[in-house]
């Protein structure tokens, strides 16, 4: 099954190039980046040995999406995508933190609850709740951005600002914006019918302006409900009708495989990876409300992002 899993490009005035877990990024004349998402994907802050055709495709077009429609409440660092899996924009000094918003208690945070412990970064969760139920609030649980091969570690608002690794009064506003961004995502999640569970927002400053970096709202980065059925599932103890990346985690886990040290990534077949395939695309039509048209992977995909990255950089 084809995907694209490796990029090594050299486009005019590199300076770097950084390989994250999904996402390849080129700085440009160190301006610009070029962020190309791949079909990599990983769980448990692990890069599964097999990439999903049109996983990367979906996350740009997704981000790219909602890039647009939240700039009226911060800017962000997205230019223009000049193709499906490429998003090109400003170079920003990223902070050291992501601001994670939870609206209800679920996958992680509740794996956290269930072990009895009441208090999530510094947040403390009321006695007595269940899985999947709304927050009265959503909450704010920020994570340190972790280095290639660490796994991300939960941090309260008053560590990281006593580590002094954002100002108190930057936090503030960076927690404002998250809080205003998942407003607004939820907004346009319900109009398709989701409920968008959690997220995670990166933030950068360019100029000494705050900016929106990377995805945002896309099912690597989110958890989605189906609104339709929420309730009565929640009512008869139920799990929820989802879209997110949150199933690969569960497979993985239900063939032995949670992240930790000597287990071993169960095989990937062709029918797993087609099945995550086929849940990716579901994502975008339902998010987007459009019809996901598959840009051709071929033999020439190479050729395809290079030029077409080239010709948007030379107008720059």
């Amino acid at each position: 099954m084809k995907s694209l899993t490796q990029t090594a490009f050299e486009f005019p005035k590199q300076t770097r190039i950084y390989n994250g877990k999904v996402r390849d990024v080129y700085t440009i004349n160190d301006d610009l980046m070029v962020m190309i998402a791949t079909d990599r994907i990983s769980a448990f802050d692990v890069v599964l040995p097999k990439g999903i055709p049109y996983k990367g495709q979906v996350l740009n077009q997704i981000a790219s999406l909602f890039l647009d429609s939240t700039s009226d409440i911060v800017p962000n660092w997205k230019i223009a995508s000049p193709d499906p899996m490429v998003t090109v924009g400003y170079r920003c000094e990223s902070y050291p933190v992501e601001m994670i918003v939870r609206g209800y208690l679920t996958g992680s945070s509740w794996r956290t609850y269930r072990s009895g412990q009441r208090e999530i970064c510094g947040v403390q969760i009321p006695e007595g709740m269940r899985e999947h139920q709304k927050f009265e609030k959503p909450i704010v649980t920020p994570t340190t951005k972790a280095e290639i091969g660490e796994h991300d570690a939960d941090i309260s608002r008053e560590e990281i600002i006593a580590r002094g690794l954002v100002s108190e009064e930057e936090y503030n506003e960076l927690e404002r914006i998250a809080l205003a961004l998942f407003q607004r995502g939820s907004e346009m999640a319900a109009e398709r019918g989701l409920i968008l569970v959690d997220t995670k927002y990166e933030f950068g400053k360019r100029n000494g302006q705050i900016y929106l970096i990377d995805e945002i709202h896309t099912p690597d980065s989110s958890r989605y409900f189906y609104a339709d059925g929420y309730q009565e599932r929640f009512d008869q103890g139920l799990q929820q009708k989802q879209l997110s990346k949150e199933f690969v985690r569960e497979w993985l886990m239900d063939n032995g495989f949670s992240g930790q040290e000597g287990q071993k990534l169960p095989e990937m077949t062709d029918e797993i990876i087609q099945s995550i395939s086929d849940r990716y695309i579901e994502l975008y039509e339902n998010i987007t409300g459009k019809t996901f048209v598959k840009a051709e992977y071929g033999d020439n995909v190479y050729e395809r992002i290079e030029a077409n990255v080239k010709n948007l950089l030379a107008r720059l």
